[in-house]
């Protein structure tokens, strides 16, 4: 048995030991280079790829021109593929529908018959279905291939030859752009408008010192064939300087109101460059579901040859401003472009600026006139040899049709021609070639006048080949010859600034009144929605009573205001008046956690306007139990959309009151049993955003806090009751004392007045309004309301059926009045069963002053 641990060495004949980490090196780096320049990046000269260059080369050869008859797809893929591109079929003819779609192409540079794929993302018909040419621009690209200006390469079987460029006198890299992905790099480099590269081109002709900034102004940015709009400059200016840069692009949408409906439409008519529009629909009808993005009542596409038409519209009272921003903001209507400029040069990769592009377009330029010229000048130099060898001939006709009567044989002729007249080889062949027809007179004379005319232009050649200005000229008149008949207008808008959309901009200012419901509906309307009545009115309809819901809180505020929401456990956000949907008396509206993002099993407890200076503002917030915390309102300035703790809130206990102010008041606190503490705010130190808090009230275990107001000395408190009574009693009745305290009466109660719902500290020119937990609305002046003692029971506010409770009190300022104030959501009445609106009671009650009884 052979011996398994024998290390006799193993002749291994021609085999050579290499070290694997070597070989993988050499032949990844290899592999690499092979896909960087010769599949994944454009040449800076042509701006191709190889299967596009060989796409372009293989019509050419079929003759396959934009002025002769379509050919099929399939027999051009088969050419190419057979001749000069061994991959695949699918990979070729994919690169071929790319090159005809007028929404991937700035400039087609194949003109395709049948389906080509569109921009919803549908895929082109099979190869044997469609046909194609190229276009006219496209054979821009192929001029004077057949000069010589350009070299050659063999094919992949070394049985044909292609070239390595083409002599195009198109910047194809810039105005069609390129993307790519190669090893260890890739290129994105975006269309441009071929008017203004050709200008560009002509300004570094006339002045190769022109700069960037001054190319700029003649090349303001890329120009998409979707159109759309670039949004900022600075992504522009540090790709056309460094070679890489960030564009923001955003689709047109337009705005058109529906006046039968009294509701707005967004129309989208352009998109970013390279938007699936299909997929775009589906992600906002994707958000719609998700209710991300609210106020949309209809999606649909109404897109046709005439363009794009994708139509949102919008529910009734939708600000079309807030809507667009949330789109640019959640769908691709807003990208981003990166941009880099990387082409092969000189058989390397290299990022290039704008300019260095420009060059390298007009050196290859050059180039191809150059040896264009070269070439043109031996043509006309060898066609020159044989007409100097017919001149001689027409000069000598009848001696050397003598001689070559006499000789045995071609050869024999050619010989003696040679010899006897010190002609060349090809001047003899060309002599023993002429037809007879070309010794008769006129003949004669054209043979004179054809040596002339090619004299002159081997003059005008040897002229350009001599001269560079000449040369510059010719590559001038071809830039503008380009321009003038392919030139084009810009489709991108270019908008000077990036930001954001500032919807205050956007936004009118105006007072509303918002709304909310026990449920947590909310809704924006109008301050003219509720009429002034006397007090004691019936009020209005204010929204349908739902059997479970029902309204709780009423305030005032600016379109442009910054709303605190602050729920149950202490958690407070932030949103725009705007963005909350508008509506009437009798619409519903929609549910705040809808438009913000609470967690769940907390309610919406209070609302409140952020003021626009808010340092050395403060934030009190009081709690059931008869907690109070003073806390700065710089602390709350940056909330997140998932919100932010307002106050740490302990078990049993619920966030009740939160008011703004300056610290140098007094803070007044009531208890459902009716009393009142009233003490100073510098009682309350400054605490953190996340603390407890301190006592403000002494309560009972049965009693909690049902209203908190920050007063001064200017102000009269008006006390509202759950059975609609109410009385304005002046602020000097109600002592300070020390924070802590059991506070002292403040009204009243009885059964027939019921329980103390709220508290608000108001004016003359100040108007009340109060819902009923049926729906039921009144608005009324405050001058209407007797200013009565502290411990009086109140007069009839508001006319109440039989089982009806007042919910929510709210005083709307006078927008005469310029007084800084604070608005804020109040109360939270408790859940009752909500009725359809019936007609009140008709009295009005006066109650007189009964016996004071104050606890300290």
């Amino acid at each position: 048995m052979a011996d398994d641990n024998n290390n006799t060495p193993i002749n291994h004949g021609n085999i050579t030991p290499v070290v694997i980490q070597d070989e993988m090196k050499s032949c990844y780096l290899d592999y690499a280079m092979s896909v960087i320049v010769g599949r994944a990046l454009p040449d800076v000269r042509d701006g191709m790829k190889p299967v596009h260059r060989r796409v372009l080369f293989a019509m050419d050869s079929l003759n396959n021109y934009h002025n002769k008859p379509f050919l099929k797809s399939a027999r051009v893929v088969g050419d190419i593929i057979g001749k000069y591109h061994p991959h695949g079929d699918s990979a070729v003819y994919g690169a071929i529908v790319r090159l005809a779609q007028d929404f991937s192409m700035r400039y087609p540079l194949v003109d395709g018959q049948g389906n080509f794929g569109s921009i919803d993302g549908d895929n082109a018909a099979a190869m044997r279905y469609t046909e194609i040419r190229m276009k006219k621009l496209s054979e821009q690209m192929m001029a004077d291939l057949d000069k010589e200006t350009v070299d050659w390469q063999p094919n992949y079987d070394d049985s044909l030859v292609e070239p390595k460029v083409l002599p195009t006198k198109v910047p194809n890299l810039l105005i069609n752009g390129s993307s790519g992905i190669a090893v260890g790099m890739a290129t994105n480099i975006p269309p441009h408008n071929l008017s203004e590269i050709m200008n560009g081109l002509l300004a570094l002709i006339d002045n190769s010192q022109t700069s960037i900034d001054e190319l700029m102004k003649i090349i303001p940015g890329p120009d998409f064939p979707t159109a759309g709009a670039i949004h900022g400059t600075e992504g522009i200016r540090s790709a056309y300087h460094t070679g890489k840069g960030v564009l923001q692009i955003r689709a047109k949408m337009d705005v058109e109101h529906n006046a039968k409906k009294d509701r707005d439409s967004i129309v989208i008519t352009e998109l970013p460059y390279q938007v699936n529009k299909a997929k775009l629909i589906e992600r906002i009808a994707e958000l719609v579901n998700e209710k991300e993005i609210t106020g949309i009542s209809d999606l649909r596409d109404e897109s046709s040859r005439e363009g794009i038409r994708v139509v949102i519209d919008l529910k009734k009272g939708e600000i079309a401003t807030v809507i667009i921003n949330k789109l640019y903001k959640s769908t691709p209507l807003q990208t981003s472009f990166g941009i880099i400029f990387l082409s092969i040069v000189n058989g390397q990769p290299k990022v290039l600026n704008i300019k260095e592009q420009l060059l390298y377009f007009l050196d290859h330029r050059r180039e191809i006139v150059i040896r264009r010229t070269v070439y043109e000048l031996k043509k006309a130099k060898e066609r020159a040899h044989i007409l100097e060898g017919l001149k001689v001939a027409v000069d000598n006709i009848d001696e050397i049709v003598e001689l070559v009567k006499k000789s045995e044989g071609p050869l024999q002729a050619k010989t003696k021609l040679m010899s006897n007249y010190s002609l060349s080889e090809i001047q003899a062949q060309a002599i023993l070639d002429m037809r007879l027809q070309r010794l008769t007179g006129l003949e004669r004379d054209k043979i004179i006048k054809d040596y002339n005319d090619i004299m002159k232009e081997i003059a005008r050649l040897e002229l350009i080949l001599g001269s560079d200005e000449e040369i510059t000229a010719i590559i001038k008149t071809e830039c503008q010859e380009i321009l003038e008949n392919f030139g084009d207008k810009r489709r991108t808008e270019i908008v000077a600034k990036a930001d954001e959309i500032h919807m205050e901009d956007l936004v009118k200012q105006e007072d509303v009144i918002v709304t909310i419901t026990h449920k947590g509906y909310v809704k924006r309307m109008a301050m003219d929605t509720y009429r002034t009545q006397k007090r004691g009115g019936t009020g209005v309809k204010g929204a349908d009573g739902a059997d479970d819901d029902f309204y709780t809180s009423i305030f005032t505020a600016n379109t442009h205001s910054t709303l605190f929401i602050f729920t149950n456990k202490g958690q407070v956000f932030s949103i725009k008046v705007y963005n909350i949907p508008e509506g009437n008396r009798t619409t519903k509206g929609r549910n705040i956690v809808n438009l913000i993002q609470m967690p769940a099993g907390e309610a919406v407890k209070k609302i409140m306007i952020l003021p626009d200076v808010i340092e050395g503002k403060f934030l009190m917030i009081a709690t059931e139990k008869g907690i109070v915390k003073k806390s700065e309102l710089s602390e709350y300035k940056n909330i997140r959309q998932s919100g932010l703790t307002a106050i740490k809130i302990v078990e049993g206990d619920n966030l009740l009151s939160v008011r703004i102010t300056d610290g140098t008041k007094d803070v007044l606190l009531c208890s459902s049993s009716g009393k009142i503490i009233r003490f100073a705010e510098t009682d309350a130190r400054p605490l953190g955003r996340v603390s407890q808090g301190v006592k403000g009230i002494e309560l009972t275990e049965d009693e909690k806090i049902i209203g908190m107001e920050i007063i001064d000395d200017s102000v009269e408190i008006l006390s509202v009751t759950s059975q609609g009574y109410g009385k304005r009693t002046s602020v000097s009745e109600y002592r300070k004392q020390s924070r802590g305290g059991k506070g002292i009466l403040a009204m009243r109660l009885t059964e027939k007045n019921g329980e103390i719902i709220d508290i608000k500290p108001v004016t003359d020119k100040d108007d009340l309004m109060i819902i009923s937990d049926k729906g039921q609305v009144i608005r009324t002046k405050i001058s209407g309301i007797s200013l009565m003692g502290r411990t009086t029971q109140g007069v009839r506010l508001i006319k109440l059926k039989e089982g009806e409770a007042v919910v929510a009190v709210e005083k709307i300022i006078d927008p005469d009045e310029e007084v800084e104030t604070v608005v804020a959501a109040e109360g939270s009445a408790p859940a009752v069963q909500a009725a359809p609106a019936t007609e009140a009671v008709e009295a009005d009650d006066v109650e007189t002053d009964a016996p004071e009884t104050d606890e300290e």
